[in-house]
């Protein structure tokens, strides 16, 4: 019998989308495009995310939520999902990091880290 692995792959791109005018100053927009592929073997439904987007001043903000986009993706082995969403924060450089909660179909939950990756205006680092 061949072992259960519950495993998602997940990848992110970044485009920096401009500036814009809120609250005391002015932030910085990024869209971030993630794609996660089920590379286990059991299907599984993505329930919840959490975000942790650090600015370079080191400010941290949590963003915990259900789904993504409004959905809970049901993946299947090899099966892929893709969304964008957008953040903003205080300064021209940053980061996220996180995981995805997910449900596989044998009842057993498990998560799944996002590795961190840089928010960036372009020609800002070398």
């Amino acid at each position: 019998m061949a072992s259960t692995i519950r495993e998602l792959k997940v990848d992110v791109k970044t485009v920096y989308l401009g500036q814009e005018a809120y609250r005391d100053g002015g932030g910085y927009v990024f869209a971030y495009t993630v794609t996660m592929q089920n590379t286990g073997n059991v299907p599984a439904r993505l329930l919840g995310r959490r975000w942790l987007i650090t600015d370079a001043n080191g400010k941290t903000i949590e963003v915990v939520g259900e789904g993504v986009v409004g959905e809970h993706p049901y993946l299947r082995p090899g099966e892929a999902f893709q969304y964008t969403s957008s953040t903003m924060i205080e300064t021209p450089v940053g980061s996220m990091q996180g995981s995805y909660q997910l449900l596989a179909d044998d009842g057993v939950p498990f998560e799944a880290p996002i590795p961190p990756f840089r928010l960036a205006i372009p020609r800002t680092l070398h």
